[in-house]
């Protein structure tokens, strides 16, 4: 019996040939220079920043070269599926507006593109025929270790500090015959299918990263596991090779931690005769801790989970130039001569992207987002606010609402100006920095008064500015005119130069007067230009607040 008896027997449904499925999907029909890139993730945990951060890298490359950004479901590994996972995936994609152009969604039933399913376990028979091929050629082969025997060779190997896997002797059904390893199939034994590598890990190949040059590596030569048949599905291994040859891909965007497993990809394709795509190996996602600088944790740092994100209220177009800020080292410069720009308008390089990692900087996103913020409309902010609290805080969304041109006016305050304000990086710190707006919420228990305490002396104060000086209808400059002769009346330095030259001759200055009428009405003595909080107020509103301290 030949190999080709062995495969008929493992696969007998299987009519198909890998020359019929290149048939069934052709080369692509776009531009020579065009890229097709895919994030293709695993369900078995929820999307982090380092998956973002590839697919931000995959949809640039793709949109800069009008080429294919397409999505694909790797759901090979379905004991470790975590529920959720998928709708996750397909749910940031869409709030970050980074689409793609093919896809697959099982929940919806909606589907786009010509070179699907685009979900792995749907394509059970395509990969069954390429293995059945491979199988028949002599380059796979059925193997029947049992998990109790691979633990043991595990243990051995580690205890010999040998290299670990399945190779040379301990590939021991690697030269079973056909008539052997069909007897233990009709017998009921397991077994998986394992490729025959050929290679040589003496020998050195030469591997050409985009983002990290040559390199030399080892050959592949373990039996690497291609396919279980307890799921009938393929391993990661192969079901890669066979959709990026079938669907096309130019190139494969994925992290480091995937550089391992070069060797055997290498050697799956050179096996079939397929041409390689272009590997972009993306640097590690690193973090400052403290003094030290290491790689950014699922399980400690809260920034590493892409939901985190969308709970503080950051705007799509900060956390994305973010992303491109450490993808590229010339990105920021870009930016600063291209302000208004789709960032997908950037030329991506690959040789720019840093091997020894990405420092990813809150307080560098912070000051994306705010200089982003400051620069929209209130009518837009209040927009972006209102999406937001609808989700993390509705108490508050139906406040905005219920008073949604005051909050308008309140978000306005310092914004349509040559400096504008720069409070708030997310949405989630708007209501800290102006709940006080808000008669509602305003119920202070602690005033930040700063140089005045005495009670009798900050009621003086405030009584007087509001029988005397205050008038709702004071322009800007009579308002602070008449502040100033507040000041004079009290013996406070209406002019701070005359002050730091005497301060001895005053009880404060004009600063501290305007403090003790910021802080009444806020109970803050950092706020926004006081003059616009009084006019929002009102005069009743604000007699109120004084009469609360």
């Amino acid at each position: 019996m030949t190999n080709k008896d062995l495969a008929d027997f493992l696969f007998p449904d299987i009519d198909k040939t890998v020359a019929d499925y290149e048939k069934i999907y052709p080369k692509r029909d776009l531009d020579e220079n065009a890229c097709v890139t895919r994030y293709a993730p695993s369900p078995t945990g929820f999307m982090h920043i380092g998956n973002f951060y590839s697919v931000v890298v995959d949809y640039v490359i793709a949109k800069q070269s009008n080429g294919v950004f397409f999505l694909r479901n790797e759901d090979t590994d379905q004991a470790r599926e975590v529920e959720g996972a998928v709708e996750y995936i397909r749910h940031v994609l869409e709030h970050y507006k980074l689409n793609p152009d093919e896809y697959e969604y099982r929940d919806t039933n909606d589907s786009k593109g010509n070179y699907g399913p685009y979900i792995q376990s749907e394509r059970k028979n395509i990969y069954k025929a390429f293995i059945k091929e491979l199988v028949s050629m002599g380059k796979a082969y059925p193997c029947f270790l049992t998990q109790e025997e691979m633990d043991t060779i595990r243990e051995n190997q580690s205890k010999a500090k040998a290299r670990i896997g399945i190779y040379g002797k301990f590939a021991k059904y690697r030269n079973l015959s056909v008539e052997e390893a069909i007897e233990k199939v009709k017998n009921g034994e397991n077994y998986t299918i394992r490729l025959k590598s050929e290679g040589d890990f003496d020998e050195k190949f030469t591997f050409h990263d985009l983002a990290n040059g040559d390199m030399e590596l080892h050959e592949n030569d373990i039996d690497t596991i291609i396919y279980k048949s307890s799921t009938e599905l393929p391993t990661y291994h192969f079901a890669h090779l066979v959709d990026d040859h079938l669907m096309h891909t130019t190139h494969v965007i994925r992290g480091q931690e995937w550089m391992s497993s070069i060797p055997v990809h290498y050697e799956l394709f050179k096996t079939f005769g397929f041409e390689l795509p272009k590997y972009i190996h993306t640097p590690l996602i690193l973090k400052k801790d403290g003094d030290k600088i290491r790689k950014i944790s699922k399980r400690l740092d809260p920034e590493a989970r892409m939901a985190y994100y969308e709970e503080k209220g950051y705007p799509i177009y900060s956390v994305i130039e973010a992303i491109m800020t450490i993808a590229n080292s010339n990105y920021e410069a870009w930016r600063e001569t291209h302000p208004e720009s789709p960032f997908t308008d950037f030329e991506f390089s690959p040789k720019k992207m840093s091997a020894s990692g990405a420092l990813f900087d809150l307080d560098k996103l912070d000051n994306i987002s705010k200089n982003y913020l400051s620069k929209l409309k209130a009518t837009e902010v209040f927009d972006l606010l209102d999406t937001w609290t609808k989700e993390y805080d509705p108490e508050f969304n139906e406040l905005i609402n219920k008073y949604k041109e005051y909050t308008i006016s309140i978000l306005n305050i310092e914004r349509e100006q040559e400096k504008p304000r720069k409070d708030f990086a997310c949405m989630k710190e708007i209501k800290n920095l102006i709940f006080y707006m808000y008669k509602e919420l305003f119920n202070p228990t602690e005033y930040e008064w700063k140089n005045i305490t005495d009670k009798n002396e900050i009621k003086n104060i405030l009584n007087i500015y509001m029988d005397k000086y205050y008038d709702y209808n004071d322009d800007k400059d009579t308002w602070f005119n008449k502040v100033k002769l507040l000041c004079d009346e009290l013996g406070y330095a209406s002019n701070i130069k005359e002050y730091k030259q005497n301060p001895e001759n005053f009880k404060g200055s004009v600063v501290d007067i305007s403090t003790v009428i910021r802080v009444s009405v806020t109970s803050r003595s950092n706020t926004p230009d006081l003059y616009e909080l009084l006019k929002l107020l009102g005069k009743e509103e604000i007699l109120r607040r004084i009469d609360m301290i």
